[in-house]
């Protein structure tokens, strides 16, 4: 399961709304992709159809969806979102990952 921030939510909406999505039908897609400078990166974007194998999860008012491979990588993720001194965007909360960038966008396991 991924988890997602009430700051996220908020964040989430107010995107998926200004991109021409639905944020009670459509769902944000979670996935990881090789790169970045720790090995693996965090890929996330808008989406309006499942595909074969996704899994998805309900949290806090937000459809996510996330490809079989990339679950693996994810568990226990909380999706947040900051706004601070150190850059805006959001921020994957990963108990999975043993190494991260300083960008906090890449990981290792």
């Amino acid at each position: 399961m991924i988890k997602v921030s009430d700051i996220a939510k908020k964040k989430v909406v107010e995107l998926m709304t200004d991109d021409g999505y639905d944020a009670i039908n459509d769902f944000v897609r979670v996935g990881v992709k090789s790169g970045g400078c720790s090995g693996l990166s965090y890929d996330l974007k808008f989406d309006k159809e499942e595909q074969e194998g996704d899994k998805v999860f309900v949290d806090n008012g937000v459809k996510l969806i996330v490809d079989k491979k990339s679950f693996l990588y994810l568990v226990g993720t909380t999706l947040e979102y900051s706004g601070g001194l150190n850059g805006t965007g959001f921020v994957f909360n990963n108990p999975n990952a043993n190494r991260t960038c300083g960008c906090g966008e890449s990981f290792s396991l």
